[in-house]
């Protein structure tokens, strides 16, 4: 019989022997290879923590003691060790199991997270709240190291070891967030590592001193005075002890036993402390140590072969952008690309391989990046910030404050606009026309396809304003492309089709499969008008004005959407019909209602949201169909007065 088996919450893993751990860990390793093989999903992150997850949920009281986990992209060890092991199969599938942590799914999901770096700030204020309660138990972060690459990590920690609380920081060292992990915070941490033999040596020492009788103690005062020296030899600094935190590590993060010792002590430490514990992106599963960066977040693949399964299809949203960019700044020298961290995943990948000099990856660090784009685009830099829409929303005052309000010509090129599928709440993109279409001079603007994009990208490179272009997630429509990109005019929207039962706008990645509804509708005999808005700002409203004009009193306009109707598109062309004084038009907002969308499919969620093409076909057949018969009506009057006369 398995261990596993066993174990169906941490008190069944607190009877079993410590050295029956590390099989445990083994087995632990082979069940998420099999799960993650069926469902896909973060998977080398997993493999890396399961050694620490095992110790933590052992040496720890939990649910008692406090686990929280950072981004929550590394807990499925911590999913199956507490209860959902029989839920596996419906990881990240609609109705199942998230893939991050969640307070509604179990008690022992402290934190809802799936942003970067914000455990040790939540951390904080439980152990602050468990102090003011005059409670006892132990609060735990675990932060991987290119999480503490953004500020709020280091200034959560500055007020912790500023006010002394009693808590734990892991910090789970693979060099690597979802690509390698950069900057002189990683450099630091490397160091760390060659200044492992500095903690030897001083236990060493404090062994001798202690065994010499009589004067041992006296000297080992006399060489607490002279530690940081001594330290300042044997390693590159004392950067979190500088902070208040006491430091120890590193730890062989995949040594329980090691690991046990140094959660035990960490425990009777009456202070912050940091452990900082060394483990490897996809320990134990040969395919995800090679190449960990691709099987960060792999689709279901073959366990055996290590082979992902993947079909034939149009390049990607993400892959267009790239290859443009390029292409854009092959002949343009002021180009300047940035990511935060995600190089991979915004496809700049092979612009940081053509052009090095003008490529920055930030690590996580969104607030940063876009001030830093601000600094380009001040000195004289065409600058592209490529993060997804829902990490970008962590620079909102930085937008604001450091590009908008300077009207600076710095590009946000946001990937997984709209519903970005089975990593669910926190990744959705369904903000971002809400939050950038508040600041004056800005160009907020959407493409209908793959080709589109890469002209939307070449117009928002020649404006002298900000300018915000988002896409979706996934692949293209499989349209052909343009060889050359050209500028579109900037607030023109653009006629896909023309009907006199009234107007439907649309945007983005709505547009197609508002075309088949509106193509269904056609063949019914309502005749619809079909606009590819292209711009949320600035709004076409002389094709608005004459549109509605033409339509007449009782005119009905339809808008739709993948953003949350609160403040979105169609809230943008209702302020525009209000201040151009067109009354009397009867209005349909098609988007995300008002309530966060879990995880699952894109297709599922489309379909549940009522955003698919036969979604659509309905909704806007109860719309239009009234005012279809109305004309009809009229018609079959105007004909029967003809025949009269």
């Amino acid at each position: 019989m398995k261990l596993l088996d066993r174990v169906h919450s941490p008190v069944d893993l607190r009877k079993l022997a410590p050295e029956e751990l590390p099989r445990l860990a083994d087995e632990l390793r082979e069940e998420i290879v099999r799960c993650v093989s069926q469902t896909g999903g973060h998977f080398s992150s997993n493999l890396g923590s399961v050694e620490l997850t095992i110790a933590l949920h052992y040496l720890f009281d939990t649910p008692s003691d406090l686990l929280v986990w950072d981004v929550g992209h590394q807990t499925y060890p911590h999913k199956i060790l507490t209860g959902r092991r029989d839920r596996m199969g419906s990881l990240r599938q609609y109705g199942g199991l998230s893939g991050f942590c969640l307070r509604s799914e179990s008690e022992y999901d402290v934190l809802a997270a799936g942003h970067a770096s914000t455990s040790i700030s939540a951390a904080l204020g439980l152990a602050l709240a468990r102090d003011l309660r005059k409670e006892s138990h132990q609060v735990v972060a675990i932060i991987g190291d290119g999480s503490m690459t953004a500020g709020m990590a280091f200034e959560a920690m500055n007020q912790a070891g500023h006010l002394g609380t009693k808590m734990i920081v892991v910090l789970n060292d693979n060099s690597m967030s979802i690509s390698p992990s950069v900057g002189a915070l990683t450099k630091y941490l490397n160091e760390l590592m060659a200044g492992r033999h500095y903690s030897k040596l001083k236990d060493e020492v404090k062994k001798v001193l202690h065994r010499i009788p009589g004067i041992g103690d006296p000297m080992l005062e006399v060489a607490k005075g002279l530690e940081e020296g001594i330290r300042q030899v044997f390693t590159p600094g004392s950067l979190f002890e500088e902070m208040g935190f006491r430091y120890l590590g590193p730890v062989n993060g995949h040594s329980v036993p090691a690991l046990l010792e140094i959660f035990g002590e960490a425990k009777t430490i009456d202070g912050p402390v940091l452990i900082h514990a060394i483990t490897q992106k996809g320990k134990g599963y040969k395919y995800a140590e090679e190449e960990p960066v691709e099987y960060h977040g792999p689709s279901p693949f073959d366990p055996v072969a290590g082979i992902q399964k993947k079909s034939a299809a149009a390049p990607t949203y993400t892959s267009i952008f790239g290859n443009a960019l390029v292409r854009l700044a092959e002949n343009d020298p002021r180009i300047v690309a940035i990511t935060a961290s995600m190089p991979d995943g915004t496809g700049l990948v092979p612009f940081s391989e053509k052009f090095p000099e003008r490529f920055l990856n930030t690590g996580i660090a969104e607030q940063h990046s876009v001030t830093l784009a601000g600094g380009l685009a001040l000195g004289g830099s065409r600058p592209v910030v490529a993060i997804y829409s829902t990490f970008l929303q962590r620079g909102f005052d930085q937008i604001f404050h450091d590009v908008c309000l300077m009207d600076l010509p710095v590009v946000f090129a946001m990937d997984r606009g709209g519903i970005a599928g089975n990593d669910g709440w926190t990744h959705h993109g369904l903000f971002d026309y809400a939050y950038f279409r508040i600041f004056p001079n800005t160009i907020v603007m959407a493409p209908k396809d793959e080709n589109e994009l890469q002209h939307m990208l070449a117009t928002a490179l020649a404006q002298d304003h900000p300018a915000a272009l988002r896409y979706p997630r996934g692949n293209g429509i499989g349209v052909p492309m343009d060889a050359e990109m050209r500028q579109l005019p900037i607030g023109k929207a653009e006629v896909l089709r023309r009907g006199g039962h009234g107007l439907v706008w649309a945007i983005g990645s709505s547009v197609h499969p508002t075309a088949e509804a509106v193509e269904r509708l056609a063949k019914e005999g309502i005749e619809v008008t079909l606009v590819n808005a292209r711009f949320v700002k600035p709004l076409d409203r002389e094709l608005l004005r004459s549109q509605v004009a033409a339509l007449g009193a009782g005119a009905r306009l339809a808008t739709v959407e993948e953003h949350v109707v609160s403040g979105g598109f169609g809230s943008a062309v209702g302020e525009a019909l209000a201040e151009l004084e067109l009354a009397g038009v009867s209005l349909l907002h098609v988007g995300v209602p008002d309530r966060f969308v879990p995880h699952g499919s894109q297709e599922v969620l489309r379909k549940t949201l009522g955003l698919d093409a036969e979604s659509l076909y309905f909704r806007l057949r109860s719309f239009f169909a009234q005012r279809a018969g109305e004309r009809e009506r009229r018609d079959r009057g105007r004909q029967s007065n003809r025949s009269l006369a």
